[in-house]
């Protein structure tokens, strides 16, 4: 496994865009080496933002750090770019039965077992979930990959299984190793400066808002985020690093996504869904959420775009 790994690591120092890392980071996940495989799987996530199994690498690292909150996060991230992906539903059904939804569980691994019907692992994860007790052991099969069947350079393939909808998981909190909720971290900035006025102004039970703005800032190179009004510019929620102006950002924000939502109705194209100014020392990018409210992200200009825009889409899904 060392040789191997020395392999691997000098092919992608090589070639950093390279799909090695994903066996790299899942054989140093395996060897215990959970913060050389954080650094892995999170660089290779920031080049392949669109990749589930870059998505499903990460999450089990995470879920190797009983950080399962955005464990939960990046599997169900990798379910909407790949809805058959065996891993994420997998690690789902880990997470659910870990916090004692066994239905949940089930069902994940039902769809598990469709996408995959010859995966012994997933029928003896079945038995030992519906044995219930004393299957805890058994289950935490769910989010180990059989070493001898994963390659680094394997992409997320297509099921044959009809299209179906999958479950609606219960996010009631977050998620913690003996199911109980947990405090909520604060955010970090980029280079890990902290940020600064985090206070939610306005926010749902649960904290939801806060939560939301945690999903933009934790990606490297994010120097803020908020929630502001579409139709006024006011700052509904802010986790900001010390320098940036808020209440301007957000008036002005507010301004031009009018102006190119009347720009975007003229043309005939439809709703904008996404946008993004990139100026010299940094960036702008807006997604407009379903409720009316902005999630606005305030970057770096070397910021991975792709990823930001994921999350910011995810976040606007979260505050609807």
């Amino acid at each position: 496994m060392l040789d191997e790994i020395k392999t691997l690591s000098s092919q992608l120092a090589q070639d950093p865009d390279s799909l090695v890392f994903l066996r790299l980071g899942e054989l140093l996940r395996r060897k215990g080496q959970l913060e050389a495989a954080h650094r892995v799987a999170l660089t290779g996530l920031e080049r392949h933002p669109h990749l589930a199994d870059a998505h499903d690498l990460y999450a089990r690292v995470l879920a190797d750090k009983r950080d399962y909150e955005r464990a939960f996060d990046e599997w169900d991230m990798a379910l909407r770019i790949a809805p058959s992906h065996v891993g994420a539903l997998k690690g789902l059904a880990f997470l659910y039965f870990t916090v004692g939804d066994l239905a949940q569980a089930v069902a994940h691994l039902e769809a598990a077992r469709r996408a995959a019907p010859d995966d012994p692992a997933i029928v003896q994860a079945l038995a030992a979930v519906r044995g219930g007790g004393r299957a805890h052991g058994e289950a935490a099969r769910l989010r180990r990959v059989d070493g001898a069947r994963r390659r680094g350079d394997d992409r997320a393939r297509p099921s044959d299984a009809p299209h179906r909808k999958r479950p609606a998981p219960r996010r009631a909190g977050p998620l913690g190793a003996d199911g109980a909720a947990r405090d909520s971290r604060p955010a970090g900035g980029a280079r890990g400066t902290p940020l600064v006025g985090a206070a939610v102004t306005i926010a749902p039970a649960g904290g939801g808002f806060a939560r939301a703005l945690d999903l933009v800032t934790r990606v490297r190179g994010v120097r803020g985020a908020m929630l502001v009004t579409g139709d006024d510019g006011l700052v509904v929620a802010e986790q900001l690093m010390e320098g940036i102006k808020g209440p301007a950002v957000a008036a002005l924000a507010a301004s031009v996504a009018r102006r190119l939502g009347r720009a975007m109705e003229t043309a005939g194209v439809g709703t904008t869904l996404f946008w993004h100014l990139q100026a010299e020392r940094g960036a702008l990018l807006v997604v407009p959420a379903p409720s009316g409210l902005l999630v606005v992200a305030v970057a770096e200009p070397e910021v991975n775009v792709g990823l930001v825009r994921l999350e910011l889409l995810r976040a606007a899904e979260g505050v609807g």
